[in-house]
This record gives structure tokens, sequence and C-alpha cells, in this order.
């Protein structure tokens, strides 16, 4: 059997061998050609896999290591008998976690207290509600909008959509659909800004044609209050360097890129693969991300929520991808989309809440207990 696979997915050697022989190759650049005679293909995010991609080829087991769906054409690909897996929760922690950081940076530099404002996520699935969670820890007024999940029964306490607007911050979380009575594509547009506080921020770590990016640079012109976060763009890699410019974070999607999400997809892809080919299960990724190195954060004296933020901070440091983000602007347009594409091909090892050790100087029993429920290892 032969199997073609992203080149971005970490451990897809070691695993699929199993299966038969991995050949690796840029995910945006993988053609009909390379899988021509490949029985399974790996993607991510990047590629395409359509009639386009596979018609006439040998493909018959599709993985995407991925949460979202909108690269696949999910019923043409069941419509050729062809399975298809994917890895939905595999980085919904590190995504969350990155929205954590950038809070922290708002923060930061804007000199509040995170607890004296209101968040408003839109979409409280596998990411959205893990934010949630974090800042329901940290007493951050949180509000929820999701009409689908509000419709399947869901306990929590929901908004409508106009009281969206009383949040200081939005943080977007939802999957690109362009159909449907909650497409989200252009979901926030030129109608959707006005409506916002004058010194809001828009987080957008979900798809970047959610936003329509003419009306965001728009209103940013226009409110120098206002700020936004952006991980995802449209038009990737040549995302639009005026935007950039503009955001008070940006970064090259890369929100779930965190080693232990990675692998945690791989790992979700294989079994799949043993269960879809009757193959008993060899392979784990738990030595591979035991012999990583792991954050170890001595939290100097400070008050409760800086020594949260130095924990964050030093478990992601959200603001140094986004200096390596800006380092490429002054690239042409031909290197700029490389540009891109390497940030995301050559990511540093980043580890998620879970494996970074905090020890504290002085007895801070609230921050420890924080801590300790935001997932870190606390001494």
């Amino acid at each position: 059997m032969q199997v073609i696979a992203d080149e971005n997915i970490p451990g897809v050697v070691e695993a699929f061998a199993q299966f038969g022989e991995v050949t690796c190759l840029p995910g945006r650049s993988i053609t009909k050609t390379d899988v021509q005679d490949a029985t399974m293909l790996l993607v991510r995010s990047v590629t395409r896999v359509n009639l386009e991609l596979l018609q006439g080829t040998a493909v018959k087991q599709v993985y995407s290591a991925t949460i979202g769906t909108d690269h696949i054409d999910i019923p043409w690909l069941a419509g050729q008998g062809i399975s298809f897996h994917h890895a939905p929760g595999c980085n919904a922690q590190s995504a969350a976690e990155y929205v954590l950081s950038a809070l922290c940076v708002l923060a930061k530099r804007r000199g509040y207290h995170l607890a004296d404002k209101r968040v408003a996520i839109i979409g409280c699935g596998n990411v959205g509600s893990r934010v949630k969670r974090m800042l329901d820890i940290l007493s951050v007024p949180v509000l929820v909008y999701d009409p689908p999940l509000q419709g399947e029964g869901c306990e929590l306490e929901f908004i409508d959509f106009d009281t969206v607007f009383d949040a200081d911050i939005i943080t977007l979380h939802v999957p690109l659909t362009k159909t449907g009575q909650y497409a989200t594509h252009h979901m926030v547009d030129e109608s959707f800004f006005p409506r916002m506080k004058p010194d809001a921020v828009l987080i957008n770590t979900s798809r970047g044609a959610v936003v329509n990016e003419t009306a965001l640079i728009a209103w940013l012109a226009a409110h120098p209050n206002a700020n936004a976060v952006l991980d995802v763009w449209e038009n990737e890699p040549g995302i639009n360097r005026l935007l950039l410019q503009r955001v008070l974070l940006g970064t090259a999607h890369i929100a779930g890129y965190s080693l232990d999400g990675k692998f945690r997809a791989t790992e979700m892809l294989y079994q799949a693969a043993c269960n879809q080919n009757n193959e008993k299960p060899q392979w784990s990724s738990h030595q591979f991300l035991k012999e990583k190195a792991a954050p170890e954060l001595v939290l100097a004296t400070g008050d409760d929520e800086a020594l949260i933020r130095q924990a964050v901070f030093g478990c992601y440091p959200i603001e140094k991808d986004d200096q390596l983000l800006r380092a490429g602007l002054k690239l042409s347009d031909a290197q700029w989309g490389f540009h891109f594409d390497q940030l995301r091909r050559n990511y540093r090892t980043r580890r998620e809440f879970s494996v970074c050790k905090a020890t504290l100087e002085d007895a801070h029993q609230r921050v420890s207990d924080q801590l300790k429920t935001l997932g870190f290892e606390v001494n």
C-alpha cells in the first residue's frame, strides 16, 4: 500500500509505515500525479481534497489531521466510496491556550484586569468550550452565542445575537460554512463591525474567510482604539500585509500547533486507520512526546494576574509568533507566501499547559489553584 502524507504531520512515517511505504510532501503542492497510485492520503488544512485531486486515482482512504473539514469535499468522497476520517478536538486545547495568551497580552498592553472585561464566545464547541472554561477559572465574565448548540438543548446559558455586541472582546470559534441558516462565510462583515464597541477587540482563530477583511481594515482605520488578533487569514499564504500591520497580534495559522496537539491528531488518524484496515495498533505517540522537553517555570513575586501571565507566557509566548510573522513584511510578494508557509513548516516545539511545571516562589494559594485548574503542574 502506498501512503502520501503532508510533511507537517509529525510521526506520520513511524506510525503509518505499518500500512505501507510513506511519502511525505508539502501539503500545499500535493497533486493528482503525486497520489495517482496511492491508497491512503493524509493531509492538513492546506490541501483541498476533491474531484480535481482524486478522480481517477487509486486513493480509497483520506485522513485529515485537522478539526475543520472545509477543505474536504466529503459528499464527493462518500459518493466515490472513499472513506474519510479527521481529528476533531485534536488541537482544541492548543488553540484555547493561544486565545488565553492573546488575552493576557491585551491586558498587559492596555493596563486592565481581564476580570473587568466581558468576552463573547461565538461558537462553543471543542475550542470555544475550552476558552470558556479557562475564563471561568479566572473569573472573567463570558457571553456565549451558539444557536446550533442551543438548538440541541445544551444546558449552557446562551445570549442572543444583539447581546454579542455588549462584549469588550469577541472571539470566533466556528467552522467555515457557506450554506445553511447559520452560514459563517463572511459572518463578520460591514454590518457586524459598526455594532461593536469602538474600543472592542476581535479574535479569530477559526477560519480566515469567517471575517470580511476589507470590512475589518476599514473598521480598524476608523476606530484607533479598536484592535484585532488574527491567526487565520483569507488567501493564505499570501495574506494581506496591510491588515497584518493594523492588528495587535498576527500569526501564521499556528494557534493549534502545539506538539501535543499535532501528535494527538496523528494518533487519532492512526487509530482510525487501524480500525479501517483491521490492523492491531503497534505505534503510540507517548514515547515521542516523553522525549521532548517541557517548560519549567519559576514565577516571581507579583499580583495574581501578573503571576498567571508569567505562567501563560512562559509556556506559550504568543508575541514571539507575532514577531516572526512581521519579520517578513519587507519581503517581495513572491517571497511573502513562502515566508508564511515556512513559519508553519518549521514551527518550534511548543508544549501545552498540562506538561508545564510552575514553581511559585511565594505562597499564593489562589493562583496555585487557578494554575492547577488550567492544567499546570504546580510546586
